[in-house]
């Protein structure tokens, strides 16, 4: 599926998947919208940006170990290229959209685009979507409330997307027993689909899952609304991305809280932050993506093993706060297409690491500093690199002490760190390599900024 891709036709009534096979089982509605598909279907990019910056989005003809990759519009610059209109819209438009009571036990199969709207309290509920794979499928949440005992609540077997609104008040999903696969299907979260699907909304969703609370084989957006995520695994899983364009979010995961990982293309499992705020409590990493990690605005806290891990990591803007057990912001070799580094350019950025072998700010390639205020506390390690350090701007304070420099940390302290072209003090010892360069790859994945490269 071509990613961010704009509807250049408005698509015709989608087919009906699966209707004999849903007639056949007296637990099963097969349920159609009186709402006209080709309306439904239809989809602008925020912004009206052009294909070819959509392309850039999602990473297509990005080279590998350069900065081919750049979006020079305005767009690009406040992250507007991640999602179209209807993503950021928070309501649905209801004119012909059917209505859907929760029943105990019972499936009901969406099988053509449109609006449908959810409500009641049943358990063993569930609503499979399986539409054409150009139909796109709004389920507008009002008050539901669902317990499974081994079934996702929502399962998009087959759509081009799917948008989950919540309307205003409450609703909650969970699941409690061991989920069952559908086929070859393993299925293991509350929401779980096979296709694009963006949550939005003015109300509020509650989680609750003993696999994943969301899980999306291709992308997952949050653009608006008010969520409550408790998952034994992951709190939302995507296999090529997770975009937060808005809406709280609050995360308590026993392994990551935010993870995106394509075992098949290294230049996807992204994540982006834009205008969200974002809490996390997580049993292993806080954010964990493969590929790239940027964080524009808003407001991201964690606390968890890892803070953030992927292979670059850029902070843009927003405000950062990291409790972490082991290290707090970690960049390492995960993925091919994208340097290892960590660059900061402006944001208020604080992280606290516990005792032991651990890095408030650890790269396994470059770190570089343009901007923003840094704020470090540790015992051991402020900052590891394994390549260059860049300082260029911005504040770094150190256990209560600001430094002129990007300290190289070692063991029970050591030498200064080099800063900015000259020797400087810092609260821990180290060597800092700086750099003439203003550092970055920025141009790497769409608004990125600066192109210019750390140098060693």
């Amino acid at each position: 599926m071509n990613k961010y891709k704009i509807i250049s036709l408005i698509m015709a009534a989608a087919l009906c998947v699966g209707t004999a096979g849903c007639a056949a089982k007296n637990n099963t509605d097969t349920v159609s919208s009186g709402q006209a598909a080709a309306v439904q279907n239809a989809e602008t990019p925020a912004g009206a940006q052009s294909a070819e910056t959509t392309a850039a989005a999602s990473g297509t003809g990005k080279t590998a170990g350069s900065a081919s990759v750049s979006a020079d519009s305005e767009a690009a610059a406040d992250g507007s290229e991640f999602f179209t209109d209807r993503d950021l819209a928070q309501t649905a438009d209801l004119t012909g959209a059917k209505q859907i009571e929760a029943e105990d036990g019972k499936t009901v199969q969406i099988t053509e685009a449109g609006v449908y709207v959810l409500s009641g309290e049943a358990s063993d509920f569930t609503v499979r979507v399986s539409v054409s794979n150009e139909d796109k499928v709004q389920l507008v949440l009002d008050s539901l409330t669902v317990t499974n005992g081994s079934a996702p609540v929502i399962y998009v077997e087959s759509a081009d997307k799917v948008f989950v609104t919540t309307a205003e008040g409450t609703s909650s999903l969970s699941v409690t027993g061991e989920f069952e696969a559908d086929g070859d299907t393993n299925l293991d979260a509350v929401i779980f689909s096979k296709d694009d699907i963006t949550l939005n909304g003015t109300g509020t969703l509650s989680i609750d899952s003993t696999g994943h609370g969301v899980a999306g084989k291709d992308d997952v957006k949050v653009t608006g609304g008010a969520y409550v995520i408790k998952a034994a695994g992951h709190g939302i899983e995507a296999n090529d991305s997770i975009a937060l364009g808005g809406g709280s979010l609050t995360v308590t995961a026993g392994k990551d809280g935010l993870h995106a990982e394509n075992d098949e293309d290294d230049s996807l499992g992204w994540i982006y932050v834009s205008e969200a705020a974002l809490s996390v409590n997580a049993g292993s990493d806080a954010l964990h993506a493969v590929s790239f990690l940027r964080i524009d605005s808003g407001r991201v806290t964690a606390k968890a093993g890892e803070g953030m891990e992927a292979t670059y990591i850029q902070i843009n803007g927003g405000t950062v706060d990291i409790t972490a057990t082991d290290d707090g912001i970690n960049a390492g070799a995960k993925s091919g297409a994208y340097p290892v580094l960590i660059e900061i350019n402006d944001g208020d950025v604080t992280v606290e690491v516990g005792q032991g072998d651990t890095d408030a700010i650890d790269s396994n390639g470059d770190i570089t500093v343009n901007g923003g205020t840094i704020h470090i506390t540790s015992g051991m390690s402020s900052f590891d690199y394994d390549g260059a350090a860049t300082y260029n701007g911005g504040t770094i304070i150190i256990n209560g002490e600001t430094v002129n420099a990007i300290p190289q940390s070692m063991m029970g302290g050591g030498m200064g760190g080099m800063g900015r072209g000259g020797m400087g003090n810092t609260p821990e010892g180290g060597m800092g390599r700086g750099s003439k360069n203003s550092g970055g790859m920025g141009g790497m994945f769409p608004g990125g900024g600066s192109e210019q490269n750390a140098t060693a």
